[in-house]
């Protein structure tokens, strides 16, 4: 394995790890770096994959420069490694929502965590980052994103995950592949605020969104977006008739 590095958009590095012993046909695991005076890695990675994502970090600047580090809720692929990460920085700290801190991040950082309230934003100089609540979507009470200002950046941890390996970036179809991979692994949460919750994420209007597991995406965001949340809709309708 080995960890690629892409750069999404100005400043924001996509880190991708691509397991192709993951059935059916492979999976991608992504870290986001976002450069800037205090620079912001959202996803931590596994633990066992945290030599080859800090080795890709290092390539592009030095590790105990990382200043803040941020997932969407709490799950291996996105905080196994946090503790490792804290060592190999020792300036950061991790910056996640409120509930995430109270229920689990309080204990289980080796550093205390800030604690985010839903639309707070962080500085990180020549960037801005915002944090924002999305609980139980796509799953886990804690869920968040964060939003990179400056460029437009959505990173929107498990929301359209999509198999494969892929390109680092496109503008082709990300709604379709992600709906494929949501009725084969059953991972979201559907509830009455799903598509809601979705649709206040395409309000932002991104121009680009970071995924988790897939190519990030820089065609019609918003679209995909609220295509998404029409997903979800349907499924609800679908079950309540």
């Amino acid at each position: 394995m080995e960890t690629r590095i892409d750069e999404i958009a100005s400043g924001v590095f996509r880190l991708s790890t691509f397991i192709a012993e993951m059935p059916p046909s492979g999976f991608t695991f992504n870290q986001f770096l976002v450069k800037g005076e205090e620079p912001l890695l959202f996803h931590c990675g596994m633990r066992g994959i945290f030599p080859l994502v800090s080795g890709a970090v290092a390539r592009i600047m030095p590790l105990e420069r990382l200043r803040w580090i941020g997932f969407g809720h709490v799950e291996a692929d996105e905080c196994g490694a946090m503790n490792q990460w804290l060592a190999a920085a020792p300036q950061a700290q991790v910056a996640h929502g409120m509930v995430a801190c109270d229920v689990s991040l309080n204990d289980l950082a080796d550093r205390a965590p800030r604690a985010l309230a839903d639309g707070e934003a962080l500085d990180l100089g020549g960037r801005r980052v915002r944090y924002i609540d999305t609980p139980h979507v796509p799953h886990c009470w804690e869920a968040g994103v964060m939003y990179e200002e400056t460029t437009g950046t959505l990173l929107c941890g498990d929301l359209l995950t999509h198999l494969g390996g892929g390109p680092a970036l496109t503008d082709g179809d990300v709604v379709g592949p992600a709906i494929a991979a949501e009725e084969m692994f059953h991972a979201t949460s559907i509830g009455p605020m799903t598509a809601p919750t979705i649709r206040r994420l395409a309000a932002l209007k991104p121009k680009t969104l970071g995924l988790m597991h897939g190519a990030s995406f820089n065609g019609d965001c918003a679209g995909a977006l609220n295509g998404l949340a029409d997903y979800y809709d349907r499924r609800i309708m679908a079950e309540a008739a």
